[in-house]
């Protein structure tokens, strides 16, 4: 038999370890919650983390245990991070935005016994402690001496030992957990191997992807609570990109300052992060000469937010589509060959759509029966995927969640010609009126077109005569009065009739989840409530 290639594991540890033997000069700049940055290096990311994995052994954690981090984008918790999963246990990053009752369940259900928390969330902890108590070891991720009658992240880092060698061990070991948003029930874990990590993080870097190499530098927005910060903390250590942690630096303002002073060539995060960023920058008239690509994901993109970042400010905005399920990557919105030479218009349709499926995951559309409908640009389904980076099931969940072996996502949509997915629905979310489809996501991507909405949600109320109506609930920008007249003849001149609400409520803000998404079942809740 002729000789095969070498089989090496997949592990986290071996991406830091290129970064650092190859990339050690590469900067990682985390600004810090008091104020002022913190400059590190790959480098010093690698050194710092081997030193983190001796000492939290010394604690007591054990390949396997459930290791959990309560912080924001720092360097302190990617170096966490990387230490966590590299000796064999498992980082449980939480949202620190889940209520109480939620905080306290996945933390018992995951089984954490040591906690890593930023400074900020030791209120929330101090209050919640009698209820948790399989946590023996509280961390806080604080410059030495910071923190009074608390173990300190930099004391128990000086305790570590340099002399340590990565474990090695099956790839398909657990390095990561992260839940659900719970906007239906309960959080559900999902666990990240090694091997899917690696995988999803090269497919992260891909040209077509989010098209990173060690000439960008790159800013997460997304935090790395939420799906790992889609995985931009392994990718950037893959192709030895200099990176940026934004800590609590979220604002138009504060958040611009850093993507100019550090030179950002790619920035990734949620709608509302970039509508606060272009209002911060069509106010000031400041221009952000660096920045080349911006990546958004986890609701739909508006149009007219694609086409301020290109005409304003030169700047490709890509859509991304993916769940925690997914890694969360699973389609990227990059043009297609000779789409570059298309007009303004049809190529903001086309990036306006959810992106094509990268190498590792596929997907179908389905009918209710399950059979498989054609990729034509007209036919919408349930999205369902499978591939290297896909959960098959949930954390000491026995119920089988697989189809046939595809994840079923809940998503309706549609699949053009060209492959661009197009996100239509939820299916909780989908209206029926009088026998036909209307699109929610359609809905308010046009009303967010318009000058007098901010924000827009829509959802469906029963009607007697057409079985559902559309309600449409704006939440207008600063200081403006919105003439609802006026967006409903917007949406009258760019979709079909029919779908145009009868009502509109106007809303000071939109109820919104622990990770940014509106949570529509609070406002069926309203709409049910003042019906009655």
């Amino acid at each position: 038999m002729h000789a095969l290639m070498m089989e090496r594991p997949l592990l986290l540890s071996a991406v830091l370890e290129h970064a650092e033997r190859h990339h050690p000069e590469r900067e990682v700049v985390s600004a810090e919650l008091g104020g002022g940055e913190h400059r590190t290096s790959w480098g010093e990311v690698g050194h710092r983390a081997r030193r983190l994995a001796t000492a939290l052994t010394e604690l007591g954690v054990r390949p396997g245990d459930r290791v959990a981090t309560l912080a924001l984008n720092t360097h302190r918790h990617l170096e966490a991070t990387y230490a966590i999963a590299g000796l064999g246990a498992i980082c449980h990053t939480v949202n620190p935005r889940l209520d109480p009752e939620q905080l306290v369940y996945v933390l018992e259900h995951a089984g954490v016994g040591v906690l890593l928390l930023d400074p900020p969330f030791l209120p929330l902890i101090g209050a919640l402690a009698d209820r948790l108590p399989g946590i023996k070891h509280r961390v806080v991720l604080a410059p030495a001496g910071a923190v009074a009658e608390e173990l300190g992240y930099e004391e128990l880092l000086a305790s570590g030992s340099d002399s340590f060698d990565w474990p090695e061990f099956d790839e398909r070991t657990a390095s990561g957990l992260c839940y659900t948003s719970g906007t239906t029930g309960r959080p559900k874990g999902v666990l990240y191997s090694h091997r899917s990590s690696v995988l999803h993080a090269l497919a992260g870097g891909l040209p077509d992807s989010f098209g990173l190499g060690a000439a960008d530098t790159v800013l997460p927005v997304v935090p790395m609570f939420h799906v790992n910060a889609w995985g931009l903390p392994f990718s950037t250590a893959l192709v030895g990109a200099k990176l940026v942690l934004p800590a609590d630096r979220l604002d138009g303002a504060r958040l611009a300052d850093l993507l100019d002073a550090e030179g950002v060539t790619f920035t990734a995060g949620v709608p509302t992060i970039w509508h606060n960023l272009l209002t911060h920058l069509e106010q000031t008239g400041r221009k952000l000469p660096s920045l080349r690509r911006v990546a958004c994901g986890g609701s739909a993109v508006p149009p007219s937010m694609i086409e301020a970042f290109e005409v304003g400010h030169g700047v490709t905005m890509v859509q991304g589509w993916g769940m925690t399920e997914t890694s969360p990557l699973g389609a990227v919105g990059a043009l297609k060959p000779g789409m570059e030479n298309l007009d303004r218009a049809e190529r903001t349709r086309i990036q306006a759509a959810q992106g094509r499926a990268l190498f590792g995951l596929e997907w179908k559309i389905a009918d209710p029966a399950g059979e498989a409908l054609p990729w034509d640009g007209v036919a919408a389904g349930e999205l369902l995927v499978r591939g290297h980076w896909v959960a098959s099931g949930y954390l000491d969940h026995d119920a089988e969640v697989l189809r046939d072996g595809w994840f079923p996502t809940g998503d309706i949509a549609s699949i053009d010609r060209d492959g661009y997915l197009r996100i239509t629905d939820r299916v909780k979310d989908v209206i029926k009126s009088g026998g036909e489809w209307i699109s929610s996501v359609e809905l308010e991507n046009v009303a967010m077109d318009h000058a007098h909405v901010a924000q827009a949600a829509v959802v469906g109320v029963p009607d007697s005569q057409w079985g559902e109506r559309p309600v449409l609930f704006v939440q207008p920008p600063p200081g403006v009065e919105p003439d609802v007249a006026a967006v409903l003849a917007h949406l009258g001149e760019h979709l079909p009739r029919w779908w145009v609400p009868e009502r509109v409520e106007i809303v000071e803000a939109l109820p919104l989840g622990p990770t940014g998404k509106i949570l529509k079942r609070e406002l069926r809740a309203r709409l049910a409530e003042a019906t009655s």
